[in-house]
């Protein structure tokens, strides 16, 4: 089955020191880090959970300044022609399309509100399992990624942007008061996750995703025993389970949910 457009198929760390981000990740999300196979990945290398991969950890390139720590990649089944499109629509490339060599094309882009994301075509038909979507399936997803989240100045203005691109829809929200709504995005089965006002919250304006922990209270704790920050949480959300922010370390951030077992 092809994947739908705008699925999140890959998350990618931009790191100036790669061996200290290891390190915490590995702790916090559990993770297996291992080095690309491949040599012409310059020293890529892989976070996998349960035998399979999640997330990328490189080095900052010079070439390519600017981009938040993490990066959320998007699938299409053309790069080259979503790339344009995202022009059209009044964003902006940051980088290629280029040709990841055994992995496929993808291009970093950024929407009208300067949001950066990346665009992915793979080039094997296997389906990726990064991303698995709440509610979760059979498949364990500890260690993977399970929502998205994108924090903008203009939310209407981004529902727009991804409505055209990707043919998401606004698919219900939640009210949060002073902070506005926090608005679910999608399309038919797809429901990665949702949008909400940074001028409103305070959050900065960026793609966030959030990794699923077996223990939201044991990660946070391993957390800052590992030299990072708790940004908030953790709070209830709908399911059962709580969701938290972080930075690592070097002050890169992201989320992570999942249950409270402690008494």
């Amino acid at each position: 089955m092809p994947v739908a457009e705008g699925t999140p198929v890959w998350f990618e760390l931009s790191a100036g020191e790669p061996d200290a981000a290891q390190a915490f990740y590995e702790a916090v999300a559990g993770w297996r880090v291992v080095p690309s196979p491949r040599p012409e990945h310059g020293g890529y290398r892989i976070g996998e959970a349960d035998g399979r991969p999640v997330a990328g950890i490189r080095r900052t390139m010079p070439e390519a300044p600017g981009f938040p720590g993490w990066a959320v990649y998007l699938a299409t089944r053309d790069v080259d022609a979503a790339a344009a499109r995202v022009v059209e629509l009044g964003g902006r490339i940051r980088f290629g399309p280029v040709d990841i060599p055994h992995v496929g094309r993808f291009a970093m882009v950024s929407d009208p509100q300067d949001v950066v994301f990346a665009l992915m075509a793979a080039s094997s038909p296997a389906e990726s399992r990064a991303f698995g979507p709440v509610p979760l399936g059979t498949e364990p997803t500890v260690g993977h990624g399970v929502w998205i989240e994108l924090a903008t100045p203009d939310p209407a203005g981004a529902f727009a942007f991804y409505g055209a691109l990707f043919g998401w829809e606004k698919l219900g929200s939640l009210p949060m008061g002073a902070m506005g709504e926090y608005a679910f995005i999608g399309r038919g089965d797809l429901r990665p996750g949702a949008v909400m006002s940074s001028a409103a919250t305070g959050a900065p304006a960026r793609w966030n995703w959030y990794i699923h922990v077996a223990d939201i209270d044991a990660a946070l704790a391993t957390v800052r025993e590992s030299g990072g920050s708790v940004l908030q949480g953790p709070d209830p959300i709908p399911g059962g389970s709580y969701s938290a922010n972080i930075a690592d370390p070097a002050g890169n951030r992201l989320g992570l949910a999942g249950p409270r077992k402690a008494a």
